[in-house]
């Protein structure tokens, strides 16, 4: 019996032993904990609780954001904010403790929105680094001279911080790099030539910056380019050549918001695999070139605030997503037939584009999904009642400055509508109760009567209308 006891007793110790050896070989190194919890130490606010189940003692392996691979080493570190939530973000530093983990390959810290600090330097000590991404934090101060060393990273994005100072000439050692995003930051200067040695690239974001100079000449390099987004600079000069180059496979071209003068070049039309095209609010002049008519796949147009006359090509374009032509010196007389034929357009902006048509007659193919609509400072006559009143998704409607004539109290205002400016026509009627949800309103300088209902918009927005009274206008008369 004795023996019986002893054998049940080993038995027992055995499979704890086993047991015991086998969480601890389960459980992530020692020095990944480490690292990790130096990470979380640094964080000074995390209200959402994205750290809370980060503790010593657990399997760091199995922590939120944590990936391990073979021998349950950390290689990866994921941590993602919402944008949508308020709570969704982590304040505090980059503790440089994070080298610990030397087996990362990845760092992924975007949208946390309240990350600060300078460049982490401990991503020179990293030597399996392969993707950075620290986007929508507020990382500050200059890029590191020596970011050329980082000579193994295949992605490398530091979009959305406040960097600031020159982008450093030794990038152009990055030449693993598929992906270079230093866009929305306070860059400035020109951009290094020897970015041209990146030949791998396929995305180049240096937008919303204050770069400055002549877009380099130097995109011949590039053969697998999709996406080069150059907008919200200081860019001056003419489109370079060598875009012509990148024909084949590029899909979003991105140069508004600069200086660029020139003519819109004829070689642009050859970019048959482009989805987005904007040269926004530069400086072009002439007509767009006839080959845009080959341009079939687009789905986002923007040439708004230029210097471009007519006249303006027919084009092809199987289904137009947004499309803006705003504020040239078009005269288009009615809206485009492969406008009105597409079926998933939900942005339409035709300022000041010589329209005159009568808008009832206008039969878009489908209105249900249009957020956006800006037909301002055309002859427009007629009433928008019953295009409006057929969209359930609609942001903003701006028509200012036409000759539209309407019962703005038949307007259905959907909950979704936050801009809605119909000033300087010829509307009529009551001011809906409908208004008070808005953000932004115009109804001056109509022929518009009645109470106005309690609303937060100035007098300026509803001055110039025959008979209106109420606050922000002077009080209604006592009947």
């Amino acid at each position: 019996m004795l023996a019986l006891n002893s054998s049940l007793f080993f038995l027992l110790l055995s499979l704890l032993t086993l047991q015991c050896l086998t969480a601890a070989s389960a459980a992530c190194h020692v020095d990944d904990e480490s690292g990790l919890l130096a990470f979380k130490s640094a964080i000074t606010h995390d209200p959402s609780g994205m750290l809370q189940n980060w503790k010593s003692g657990t399997d760091c392996c199995k922590w939120p954001g944590i990936t391990c691979r073979a021998g349950n080493r950390v290689t990866s570190l994921s941590l993602t904010g919402q944008p949508g939530k308020q709570n969704s973000f982590l304040s505090g530093t980059i503790s440089p403790s994070l080298v610990k983990v030397q087996n990362l390959d990845g760092i992924y810290l975007q949208n946390l929105r309240k990350i600060t600090g300078p460049f982490p330097a401990l991503l020179f000590r990293l030597p399996k680094l392969l993707f950075v991404y620290i986007e929508n934090n507020q990382l500050s101060g200059p890029l590191p001279r020596d970011i050329g060393n980082l000579t193994q990273l295949n992605a490398l994005s530091f979009e959305g911080n406040r960097f600031s100072g020159p982008i450093p000439s030794s990038i152009s050692q990055l030449t693993g790099l598929s992906q270079l995003k230093l866009g929305d930051n306070l860059l400035t200067g020109t951009v290094p030539a020897g970015v041209s040695r990146l030949k791998d690239l396929t995305f180049l974001s240096l937008e919303r910056n204050g770069l400055s100079g002549s877009i380099p000449d130097f995109f011949s390099s590039f053969s697998n380019l999709r996406i080069l987004q150059l907008s919200h600079n200081k860019f001056s000069g003419k489109i370079p050549n060598s875009i012509s180059s990148l024909s084949p496979k590029l899909a979003y071209l991105e140069l508004g918001h600069n200086s660029l003068v020139g003519q819109i070049l004829d070689f642009l039309g050859n970019f048959t695999a482009l989805d987005t095209l904007d040269l926004s609010w530069n400086q072009f002049s002439g007509t767009v070139p006839k080959t845009f008519a080959k341009l079939t796949k687009i789905f986002n147009l923007d040439l708004s605030h230029n210097f471009l006359v007519d006249p303006f090509p027919e084009m092809s374009v199987k289904g137009i997503e947004s499309l803006d032509l705003s504020y040239n010196h078009f005269h288009l007389g009615t809206i485009p037939k492969w406008v009105t034929s597409s079926e998933i357009i939900y942005s339409l902006k035709l300022a000041k584009c010589g329209l005159k048509f009568k808008l009832d007659d206008w039969k878009p193919s489908e209105t249900y999904f249009y957020d956006y609509i800006d037909l301002s400072e055309n002859e427009i006559t007629g009433s928008p009642i019953q295009l409006l009143n057929k969209t359930d998704y609609l942001v903003g409607f701006w028509a200012s400055g036409n000759q539209l004539r309407f019962d703005l109290s038949k307007l259905r205002i959907v909950k979704t509508l936050k801009y809605l400016d119909v000033s300087r026509n010829m509307v009529f009627g009551k001011v809906p109760e409908g208004i008070t949800g808005l953000e932004k309103l115009n109804v001056s300088h109509n022929h518009l009567c009645g109470r106005l209902p309690p609303s937060k918009f100035p007098a300026s927005a509803f001055q110039g209308n025959d008979c209106l009274c109420g606050s922000p206008l002077s009080a209604c008369k006592k009947s």
